[in-house]
């Protein structure tokens, strides 16, 4: 018995369970999409299986990540405590919990209606290919940004049915959201990415990474707006926009000397990002 608490504990910290800032990041988006598209008034079950199906899907993109990066995790600072990097978990276990909780989350999809579990494996070949992305592309944010925002669609599918414009508008402003922070996030490592040959954006912009990642939260905020607008929302909604414009400056200050811990501290940051954004939108509604 104490074996297998031993082990589910390791699969535990391997599916990232135990640091949930991931989970909170991916959550807002898809509570973004749920409240439009069902005005403020979600249908509860949707609701639900959108939020638990978010968990499964961060957890089983952690653990096929740490197996992709098996070789590259014991080299990186940051990284090399993860159980695949200290062999407290082998690779094939690792593949397995990835399959267990690919079929969990297959089971809540099927919850939903047809339309929602066909965008699933769209966004499940997403989840599981990011990880390979480093190797070939200086993207890889970006295209964490593609598979992340991919709750957006799906959020609007699963409540109405449909994935009217303002869906794609919002999908393409979390696609950007996600290449903000989680460029901050490969600020930590680019020391160490540089060493080992791993690609990323932060790399890419080089020393134009605070400015480029400002211009980027400007477009961002844009399209935001733009939903504003499609949504005919009001003051609540940009009120919130404004705190959460705020807090962007806030990040650059954080990020402006590179500092490992500062920039780390941004890419967290990103959680209050995300919560004045719903916030402003569900007192919209209820207002």
């Amino acid at each position: 018995m104490a074996r297998i608490i031993e082990r589910l504990e390791q699969y535990w910290v391997l599916a990232r369970f135990d640091r949930p800032i991931g989970i909170l990041i991916l959550l807002w988006p898809a509570l973004w999409a749920l409240w439009v598209a069902g005005d403020g008034k979600p249908d509860w079950p949707v609701l639900a299986v959108i939020c638990s199906g978010v968990v499964v899907m961060r957890a089983a993109g952690c653990v096929i990540n740490d197996y992709a990066d098996r070789d590259f995790d014991p080299h990186v600072e940051r990284t090399k405590q993860r159980p695949i990097a200290t062999g407290n978990v082998s690779p094939k276990e690792a593949l397995m919990v990835f399959v267990v909780l690919c079929l969990i989350a297959f089971g809540l999809v099927l919850l939903l209606n047809i339309y929602t579990v066909m965008l699933s494996f769209a966004g499940a070949f997403l989840a599981a290919s990011y990880p390979f992305m480093k190797r070939y592309t200086h993207l890889p944010q970006a295209y964490l940004g593609i598979a992340f925002g991919w709750a957006v669609p799906m959020s609007f599918a699963a409540q109405s049915n449909a994935i009217p414009a303002v869906a794609w508008v919002m999908y393409l402003a979390v696609v950007l959201w996600s290449l903000i922070y989680d460029t901050m996030y490969a600020m930590v490592d680019k020391d160490d990415d540089l060493k080992i040959g791993v690609k990323s954006t932060a790399i890419l912009f080089g020393d134009y990474d605070r400015q480029i990642i400002a211009a980027l939260q400007l477009i961002m905020l844009g399209l935001l707006v733009i939903v504003g607008q499609m949504q005919y929302l009001g003051w609540p909604y940009y009120l919130g926009l404004l705190v959460a414009a705020g807090l962007s400056i806030y990040q650059q200050k954080l990020i402006f000397h590179r500092e490992k811990t500062l920039c780390f501290k941004a890419f967290l940051n990103s959680n209050w990002f995300g919560m004045a954004v719903f916030t402003g939108l569900a007192a919209d509604y209820l207002v």
